[in-house]
């Protein structure tokens, strides 16, 4: 337990933990070595720590791996994570935001970052290269990542999940965990990317902006949710979007009921 430790670092250093930007620190050490044990952790791996905090769990891959990455981007945490890791030659200490930030590859991520990146991070880790990621998320985000269709938790996340990855839902992690305590509950994600694509997109940037468009009108129609995106992304005529729009499958079925496939098969229709 690193609760004792946390608290004498945040004191000595007169730091308060900042709610805005995620700053509830693990100190449950037992949930490090489940960590290591789903994510298959071997001496050839370089793994990125995202949301490093004191370098706690940083501390910890670093002995179970070949290199260590390790990103946060409090300027005040940072100075304290330089100190408490200074003896460890094998992690990089990276200052700032892991979204804009430049750094070697990595094969595995093992992090606990900070709630409000959650979305940010996924999407920003579909695009690179990597084996696996173990994150420590918050309950209800992972619940959305694996969503029945249809149900309330069930948007555009899922579908970008659905199409990248394979997403298992691990171990509970109880606020208790934490200090300072969150007011939620969180869980162990494993999130395998896809060696192979469940559908075929025609324009991948087309089928994101237009899920992300869709699901903010969830309980519409598709081809009312769609015409506006067919006239302010696509700038799409008025004559061309009505062509579209009585052509399109799906048209009578509502947004919230589309199975992740069948938005594949829309962001394709309308390339045509």
């Amino acid at each position: 337990m690193f609760l004792s430790e946390t608290k004498w670092l945040l004191r000595k250093r007169g730091i308060n933990p900042n709610r805005f930007l995620g700053q509830n620190f693990l100190v449950d050490s037992s949930f490090f070595h489940k960590m290591e044990n789903y994510a298959k952790l071997s001496k050839d791996d370089v793994v990125l720590d995202v949301g490093a905090g004191f370098g706690f769990l940083t501390r910890y891959l670093s002995g179970r791996c070949k290199r260590v990455i390790a990103v946060e981007k409090d300027p005040r945490i940072v100075g304290v994570l330089r100190t408490q890791l200074k003896n460890l030659t094998n992690v990089t200490i990276i200052s700032g935001d892991v979204l804009n930030a430049s750094f070697s590859d990595f094969d595995k991520v093992v992090s606990i970052p900070p709630y409000y990146l959650s979305s940010s991070l996924l999407v920003w880790l579909f695009n690179r290269n990597f084996e696996c990621s173990v994150l420590i998320l918050q309950k209800e985000f992972g619940d959305r990542l694996v969503a029945p269709i249809g149900t309330e938790n069930y948007g555009w996340l899922t579908v970008f999940a659905y199409f990248n990855a394979e997403i298992t839902l691990l171990d509970p992690v109880p606020r208790s965990a934490f200090f300072p305590q969150p007011t939620v509950n969180s869980v162990i994600v494993l999130l395998k990317p896809r060696k192979e694509s469940q559908f075929e997109l025609r324009d991948s940037s087309i089928f994101k902006q237009m899920v992300r468009s869709l699901f903010a009108q969830r309980n519409k129609k598709v081809v009312n949710a769609l015409i506006p995106f067919l006239k302010n992304t696509l700038h799409r005529s008025s004559e061309e979007t009505e062509q579209i729009a009585q052509v399109i499958p799906f048209l009578d079925q509502r947004v919230r009921t589309l199975p992740p496939e069948n938005f594949g098969v829309l962001a394709n229709a309308i390339i045509n």
